[in-house]
């Protein structure tokens, strides 16, 4: 001990460093390598009886292995005593006599594949579907004086956005049920719709809704496919609109006295109430056509405070008002598809081509601002993202410039005064796409109106769903008010506006059949790299057999300045 304490200090030092690191070496390390003590989803339901039977859902169905493993998954997660009222309802006395198929099915419906928290709900469908593949439906109800969640309409939510290792859990009051009966089966099965059963069944249409989903197989992977969406109307409906039995709606509708005859109208009434896909309140909500089992014809849908409108459009500046639909009632999933209810009886609506004339500048973005919208003198840029009806490649702003009469840097004569001004270019703004206002299907010339510049302008080619027209536009032409207005017109070209002006030069692009009354898409593709801007004033549809020059436009104004020919 002498001989110790005789070392030097700095020698005694280095010695206790040494025997403290061999020390921690010897030592057994305690480390935790969890950062997140929450549990998994399995393991939470084992730390709760409330959740006993559940588990033995997930036990029987092999489920609760991978439910214990790494993921982001979202249970709906049912107590026991919802688990106890299921199975009174289905008449078994415990979880091990459900058939195992059904029961795999059953414990699938309650689980995404997405965390989804209750501040990711709507009035409708989750966008992520279950594991079983069916989509489940969230709305709220006010049960005994408070206001609670719902899934699928009938459990309640009683714990939400619990946190687990591997996801996220929501306790519910009640079993959510497969939908295992087909459209056709759900539509018989509700008494107020036994008068659209009958006319199911007598056009065929009964049968074809009680088809099976057909799957398939790709990739290895199994897809559906089949699935078909429906809007009834009930016997109030039909009894609002004069029609109280099966006869009163053959004589109302069947016009060839064939109701299976696909031609017959009682036939196109069902077809045009029937659309292809799966297509929920939320899915039709951000629809602006549907396509409908009616050959070429399609349903136009609006929203308007929380409600789907089909059919509201405005026809020569007659608003049609709309067929709401009956929220309530409707988003009632079926094994091959999904059901919803309208509020009121309604038809095709056969209507003869009429003539479109769609000022680009008619853009609610810019309509709402007040102080420049068709005030002279006054012009806006706004951000590609900002606009609902209007896209393109390249830079992320567009231009609206109402001039005034004088101003030599714009323009006072176009009509309504006003242009889209946009530098139409690959490498600025290119495939420019506007949504058109709604047009009738039929037969119609296409004519662009624009304001020329005589250098720095593109060559533009022009598609209407994506179908190129067959003439280009150079916008550095003028226009021309010399030649013979009709021999003008022969030669592709007119004056859109009175009084005539040469800055203005409105081309014909082509003709378009248009296959389905409802909006469409015209888009604007550069072909060269000019330096300037080009600016845009009307796009005519004019039906082939209409007069293709009046009535003409008032330059400066919102109306018509000549209704016909004077030289006639």
């Amino acid at each position: 001990m002498k001989r110790y304490t005789t070392l030097p200090k700095l020698m005694r030092l280095t010695l206790m460093v040494f025997l403290t690191l061999a020390f921690l070496n010897c030592t057994s390390e305690k480390i935790n390598e969890r950062t997140d003590e929450t549990v998994n989803i399995t393991d939470f339901l084992k730390q709760n009886d409330d959740y006993s039977m559940f588990l033995e859902m997930l036990e029987i169905t092999n489920y609760s292995l991978f439910m214990n493993t790494y993921g982001t998954y979202t249970l709906f997660l049912p107590t026991n005593n919802a688990v106890k009222q299921y199975l009174k309802d289905v008449h078994a006395d415990s979880v091990k006599d459900i058939p195992l198929k059904d029961l795999q099915d059953l414990v699938k419906l309650h689980i995404l594949d997405q965390v989804v928290a209750t501040t990711s709900f709507t009035d409708g469908k989750i966008a992520t579907p279950s594991q079983q593949g069916q989509f489940l439906i969230t709305g709220a109800a006010k049960i005994g004086g408070s206001t609670s969640i719902t899934v699928n309409k009938t459990a309640r939510i009683m714990s939400s956005n619990v946190p687990a290792g591997n996801g996220i859990i929501h306790v519910i009051d009640q079993v959510l049920r497969v939908a295992n009966k087909t459209l056709a089966q759900t539509i018989e099965e509700n008494e107020s719709l036994s008068l659209f059963t009958q006319a199911l069944k007598v056009t065929g249409w009964y049968d074809k809704l009680n088809m099976p989903l057909t799957e398939t197989t790709v990739d290895g992977k199994k897809t559906l496919s089949g699935h078909l969406t429906v809007l009834t109307e009930t016997n109030e409906v039909f009894k609002a609109a004069g029609i109280n039995s099966l006869e009163d709606l053959k004589a109302k509708y069947s016009h060839l006295h064939d109701p299976l005859n696909p031609a017959d109208s009682l036939n196109l009434f069902v077809s045009y109430r029937i659309l292809p896909k799966l297509q929920y309140l939320a899915d039709l909500a951000v629809t602006p056509s549907l396509e409908t089992k009616a050959p070429l014809e399609v349903i136009s849908v609006k929203m308007s405070t929380g409600t789907v409108l089909l059919n509201e459009e405005t026809f020569n500046g007659v608003l049609e008002k709309g067929i709401p639909v009956n929220r309530p009632a409707s988003d009632v999933t079926t094994s091959n598809g999904v059901v919803h209810t309208v509020e009121q009886n309604f038809f095709i609506k056969k209507r003869n081509p009429a003539p479109v004339y769609f000022d680009l500048a008619d853009q609610p973005e810019f309509m709402q601002l007040s102080a420049v919208f068709r005030k002279p003198g006054n012009s806006v840029t706004l951000e590609k993202s900002l606009f609902r009806d209007v896209t393109w490649d390249g830079v992320d702003k567009l231009t609206y410039v109402c001039a005034t009469k004088g101003n030599s840097n714009y323009i006072d004569r176009g009509w309504h005064g006003d242009v889209i001004e946009a530098k139409l270019r690959k490498d600025f703004v290119q495939n420019l796409a506007f949504k058109t206002p709604v047009i009738i299907k039929g037969k119609y010339k296409v004519w662009v109106a624009y304001r020329q510049k005589a250098s720095k302008n593109p060559i533009v080619k022009v598609y209407i769903d994506g179908v190129a027209l067959p003439r280009l536009i150079n916008f550095q032409e003028g226009g021309n008010v010399t030649l013979n207005e009709r021999v003008l017109e022969s030669q592709g070209y007119k004056n859109h506006i009175y009084p005539l002006t040469n800055r203005f030069n409105t081309r014909l692009c082509g003709i378009v059949d248009i296959q389905t009354t409802g909006r469409h898409t015209i888009t604007f593709e550069s072909l060269s790299s000019p330096g300037d801007y080009s600016w845009l004033d009307v796009v005519e549809f004019r039906p082939i057999d209409m007069d293709q020059l009046y009535p003409r436009l008032r330059a400066g104004g919102n109306d018509f300045a000549q209704l016909t020919d004077p030289n006639k």
